[in-house]
């Protein structure tokens, strides 16, 4: 093979790879990464381990999902981009009323009486399968497809006609949308956290709850605002995830060990650790259980093709794999790579 071929191959085994690999595993890890962040945002202000975030995502996409329909039954869409942007402020407002109830009728009692970290999680627990029971009740348990607008950014059609190469690549609008929705939320919420005065108070008093009350800090008001980013970070990352693959209930359910496999990774109680180990769960996941058989047949001499399918496990154990990984970290280095809280 010439040096032209071989640069030809490299440069499908780099479409083949960015295809299956490198744009799913950077569109997943920006969905964890924004549940993560409102994973910890809970345990660094509030104290403990939130069991019902990924039920809150469910209640947050599935009231932007209904919202969704009733502009679309209206005739009113947002061009190219999913309708469902135009529906997330009324699911953020919505799931942040849901937040702040649950908050004033169970989280509240158990403030005042100073209850240990357990308790706050086995409430919370309630709380999932109360969410849950809910969101099956009034969507149904089964998949919701509410996605519209132009379907890729780029298609593989699109992309084979402009470079002449066999392997083409494709970006979907979703993907793209993740990611740009994902680095905009990111930075307001390090500027709000960093630069506002009510995020230095968050702040605060996370470091020293008691040092917080004695500066004047009111602990209601921290709450409140935790409880509206929390409902806003779990809205986008439920409506992002729904949008990308589909909508069904359980499967946020089953997000919820990713997401804190990601922020006992990035560290727990830290907002850029929760980020990282976002991204390094979503790309775990995917590396291990792609079969790279395809790649490497671009990639390497035709003596060296691989005859299998060159997988190290099957996608129905993805899971396993963030379990794995949070096992070790919490094995080896509890705080995680960003000096969080330990467990």
């Amino acid at each position: 093979m010439g040096e032209d071929g071989s640069s030809v191959e490299l440069l499908n085994a780099l479409i083949v790879f960015m295809n299956f690999v490198g744009i799913p595993a950077i569109t997943y890890g920006s969905q964890l990464a924004l549940g993560a962040l409102g994973l910890t945002l809970v345990y660094g202000i509030l104290r403990f381990s939130n069991f019902a975030h990924g039920d809150t995502m469910a209640f947050g996409a599935m009231v932007t999902i209904l919202f969704t329909w009733g502009l679309q039954a209206l005739g009113i869409s947002f061009g190219p981009l999913p309708t469902a942007l135009l529906a997330l402020p009324f699911g953020i407002a919505v799931t942040a009323v849901w937040l702040l109830a649950t908050d004033r009728v169970i989280y509240r009692f158990y403030r005042r009486q100073r209850a240990v970290p357990v308790i706050y999680l086995i409430a919370s627990a309630g709380v999932m399968f109360v969410t849950n029971g809910l969101v099956r009740f009034i969507i149904g348990p089964g998949d919701q497809r509410f996605s519209d607008g132009e379907r890729f950014i780029i298609s593989v059609r699109e992309f084979k006609a402009m470079t002449g190469l066999p392997e083409g690549l494709a970006i979907k609008t979703t993907q793209g949308l993740t990611v740009v929705t994902a680095i905009v939320v990111v930075t307001l919420l390090f500027w709000f956290l960093n630069r506002t005065r009510t995020g230095k108070s968050m702040r605060a008093y996370s470091d020293n709850e008691d040092l917080a009350l004695l500066s004047g800090i009111d602990p209601e008001r921290v709450v409140m605002v935790t409880w509206l980013i929390v409902a806003a970070l779990a809205t986008i990352a439920g409506t992002l995830y729904g949008l990308d693959k589909t909508f069904k209930p359980f499967v946020y359910f089953q997000l919820l060990l990713p997401m804190f496999a990601a922020a006992v990774i990035g560290g727990l109680g830290s907002p850029l650790g929760a980020i990282v180990g976002g991204f390094v769960i979503a790309f775990a996941e995917v590396i291990i259980t792609y079969a790279w058989k395809k790649v490497l047949t671009y990639a390497l001499p035709e003596a060296w093709e691989p005859s299998g399918l060159m997988q190290l496990l099957s996608t129905d154990y993805k899971f396993a794999v963030s379990f794995a990984l949070l096992v070790v970290v919490l094995l080896f280095k509890p705080t995680g790579l960003f000096k969080g809280q330990s467990l």
